[in-house]
């Protein structure tokens, strides 16, 4: 299905990483106060860019096309869920985020809701996003390794774990978050000018291809347009809305997201970050439908006709393939091959930097050394991210869905977690660590009952999806957050103070 080995993608790929990399050498410097977190300042656009990045994963660059490709309507529901969690944090958390001055979630959690207990419980939350989220990531680098190498997946998922380390470990994990900007250009590089060429190849508007999108569904068959374009095809309206608010929660409580605004100067950049980050991650989700519909449309012009099982294969890999079936030169189709690992590496060190900084300084430090000196807890956390790294791999063998799918139930457990932790901690000053320590345990259960409970009891799957669960789950756990709180203590009066004085006043 991968043909052979693919030369000049290869080469292209080797490239784009040596490229990064010097950057990355050159940029590199010691951690200020934890492993992972940088506070240099940077202009609107540049913090957009690296937000963009961050977001810019093997599920924006592979997923959403995939999803598209299989499901048409219903992945609108991805695109809206995962723009519209960017307007959220920037109306409802960005600049309170930013005011309160802490550097990653558990310490903010700690300093909020005064509780050891509350920090290590998001430290723990952390790590299980980064687990899950990563897993999507690392299925979309053995498929792309897979096709480039033509060799099995499981062969090309240990390659491209080898090679995503040794990036990591020679940019330096600040490095490597330096290289953000830099990540951005080159992957909406990689990721439009293909897409123009493919417009050009199958006879479409190329300048702006995106545009394109109706003209190639005009070309379906009707029964198959029917199935792409009516709404309920692939899932109810239950399904869809609550698979749009997840994303949107989910977006607004993601760990390595949210750090962005830890560091940043001051409000204003934080809010104009992610504008700039909205616009950026905005030019790549409006193309991606496009990829989805050219593959459409080139099958429907060819007569090839793929079985369900075939096309939920070749989904996730449907940008790649649409360049192939398009007859664009290898050049651009190795550029969306490179597109697509650069995605997923600076989304795995962005995530990998924050589980083991995570566990470091929120677990290990907390509960196992508190007298560890900096230099030692900087290689617990280098030796935590090794441990990770492979705990994924494991998983990735057999990944248990789509990697937008996959990609959805982190999104899921930080929007049943986090997200009400954060909206309560910044606009309740009555919130309390009895609480928010309830409010985290209650959103676990709900994110995961269905996944290990949904073939004993059904209706479960039905009512909390795994990939969709926040509608129902974020509402319950803020309502026992607000019960539980109530119910305790108050905070003590300065918590409440400097909710007032500093988080709430321009």
């Amino acid at each position: 299905m991968f043909g052979e080995f693919k030369l000049l993608p290869t080469l292209l790929l080797g490239a784009a990483l040596a490229l990064t990399l010097v950057i990355g050498l050159f940029s590199r410097h010691r951690a200020e106060h934890a492993y992972g977190v940088s506070r240099r300042q940077s202009g609107h656009a540049s913090i957009g860019a690296a937000i963009a990045s961050n977001w810019m994963s093997a599920a924006s660059f592979l997923g959403i096309a995939g999803i598209f490709y299989l499901k048409g309507y219903f992945a609108f529901a991805y695109i809206l869920g995962w723009t519209g969690g960017y307007v959220l944090l920037l109306v409802l958390m960005a600049g309170q985020i930013r005011r309160f001055g802490k550097y990653t979630a558990p310490d903010f959690v700690e300093a909020r809701y005064h509780s050891s207990l509350a920090r290590i419980c998001s430290a723990v939350i952390a790590i299980l996003i980064t687990l899950i989220y990563c897993v999507a990531q690392y299925k979309g680098i053995g498929l792309i390794f897979a096709w480039l190498f033509g060799i099995d997946y499981t062969q090309a998922l240990l390659l491209g774990t080898g090679v995503a380390l040794t990036y990591l470990v020679v940019a330096g994990s600040l490095g490597a978050a330096r290289n953000q900007q830099v990540h951005y250009i080159i992957l909406i590089l990689c990721f439009v000018i293909p897409l123009m060429m493919i417009a050009r190849k199958l006879g479409y508007s190329w300048l702006l291809p995106q545009l394109s999108y109706g003209a190639a569904l005009t070309e379906l068959p009707p029964a198959t347009a029917s199935a792409y374009l009516e709404p309920w095809t692939f899932g109810t309206p239950y399904q869809w809305i609550a698979l749009s608010f997840t994303l949107m929660v989910g977006t607004a409580g993601l760990p390595h997201v949210l750090s962005r605004f830890y560091t940043v100067p001051n409000t204003r950049d934080a809010r104009w970050g992610v504008v700039w980050g909205l616009f950026f991650i905005g030019l790549l989700y409006w193309s991606a439908p496009a990829f989805g519909a050219f593959a459409k449309a080139w099958q429907a012009r060819s007569g090839l006709d793929l079985n369900p099982a075939e096309a939920g294969f070749l989904a996730d890999l449907i940008v790649v393939k649409t360049g192939e079936w398009a007859g664009i030169s290898e050049v651009l189709v190795g550029l969306l091959a490179v597109g697509g690992i650069l995605a997923a590496f600076s989304t795995i060190t962005g995530l990998l930097i924050t589980g083991a900084g995570a566990f470091a300084y929120d677990i290990y430090y907390r509960l196992i050394n508190p007298r560890a000196s900096e230099r030692h807890l900087l290689k617990v956390a280098k030796g935590v991210t090794l441990l990770l790294a492979i705990l994924i791999l494991v998983i990735a063998v057999n990944p248990p869905g789509m990697i937008a799918e996959i990609t959805a139930v982190a999104f899921a457990l930080a929007g049943n977690t986090l997200f009400p932790v954060f909206l309560l901690g910044i606009w309740w000053g009555r919130a309390n660590k009895y609480g928010a320590v309830c409010g985290m345990v209650a959103g676990v259960i709900l994110t995961f009952a269905p996944v290990l409970f949904g073939h004993l009891i059904p209706e479960l799957r039905e009512w909390l999806p795994p990939t969709s669960s926040a509608l129902i789950g974020a509402p319950l756990v803020i309502l026992v957050m607000i019960v539980v709180s109530l119910l305790t203590p108050p905070p003590p009066d300065q918590v409440r103070r400097f909710l007032v004085e500093k988080v709430h006043n321009p």
